[in-house]
């Protein structure tokens, strides 16, 4: 993602999928609150992720009436939202990026209450939205989804979901964004060393439009966050992710073996027709595998291994030649 010599202090980027209705509102408001805040050095970047209504014309029309504030970029197809955030990250300019939904449902009178907490020392901001107006058959598996999710990775984290939230430049240049891994970022950037924030955010009821999302959202979301944990927490310790299992596999296996056995000692027979039997042989040849493959991803890391990455080095003082 490269940077111009003098770049924008602030760009928003705004994945849209059929929005007609909610983007001349959505442009109207960003730009409200940045006169307020007297920057006037911002820009907004739409992306069309395969729009079948009337959003790209509408997008057209507010880069024409303002040319230097807003741009318009038009996918070929729906690639998804984390294709096209990457695609509005790469096309930004500003020193602090935010992102927010299309829908209105994102309040800009927030924005203040991320810059400061990115002048106050933050790298990434997430919005937490409180009090969510959304049905229940969004919440509750939201709220489920989210407290897993802090469990696992340690970031305590209310609201991973929320597309409300702002990045220092640094941290977008630092991380590598596919597949559906938007949603983590803040755990992405948080491996990497950045400093991680949190904001409440006022969040209001979607008036125009459908969601785009269904139950397959979090499906997809938890088969990445394995996807997240893999490649931060045992990027470079793989055997102990595929050996953990492994022992945790083999003991278990081999402990029926042995209440087998102790059975099959003590005159109770047969035991080769039992399914615990067998239950017993699978996870001990699981066990062997799984150690196998560790030690496979251990040698390959090894290889591959470059040393720490820049973006872990938050600064360094001296070393000047004469």
């Amino acid at each position: 993602m490269k940077n111009n010599t003098n770049p924008y202090r602030i760009s928003f980027v705004v994945p849209v999928r059929d929005e007609q209705e909610t983007l001349r509102p959505l442009s109207s408001g960003i730009a409200q609150v940045m006169a307020t805040l007297g920057e006037a050095d911002f820009e907004l970047i739409f992306v069309d992720d395969g729009s079948r209504d009337a959003s790209w014309l509408a997008m057209r029309e507010l880069a024409a009436d303002y040319p230097t504030r807003v741009r318009a970029i038009r996918l070929r197809r729906n690639f998804g939202k984390a294709f096209a955030l990457a695609t509005g990250f790469r096309h930004s300019r500003g020193a602090l990026v935010f992102t927010m939904d299309a829908d209105l449902q994102d309040d800009p009178t927030e924005i203040p209450k991320f810059l400061a907490q990115l002048d106050a020392g933050c790298d990434v901001v997430s919005g937490w939205k409180m009090n969510r107006q959304d049905p229940l058959s969004k919440t509750l598996p939201s709220k489920l989804f989210n407290w897993v999710t802090a469990k696992l990775t340690g970031i305590p984290l209310h609201d991973f979901n929320c597309g409300f939230k702002a990045y220092r430049r640094e941290v977008l240049e630092s991380i590598r964004l596919y597949g559906e891994l938007h949603r983590y970022l803040p755990v992405l950037a948080h491996d990497l060393g950045f400093r991680i924030g949190e904001v409440p955010i006022h969040h209001h009821p979607r008036r125009q439009g459908r969601s785009k999302y269904g139950w397959e959202r979090y499906s997809r979301g938890s088969l990445d966050l394995l996807t997240v944990l893999t490649t931060t927490r045992y990027r470079h310790r793989p055997g102990h992710l595929f050996g953990g299992v492994g022992l945790l596999a083999g003991l278990l296996g081999g402990a029926i073996l042995a209440y087998l056995a102790t059975l099959w000692f003590a005159g109770v027979r047969p035991v080769g027709t039992r399914p615990l039997f067998f239950v017993g042989i699978l996870l001990v040849i699981l066990s062997i595998q799984l150690i196998s493959v560790g030690l496979l991803a251990e040698l390959t890391t090894h290889h591959a291994d470059r040393g720490p990455p820049a973006a872990a080095i938050m600064e360094q003082i001296g070393g000047e030649q004469a």
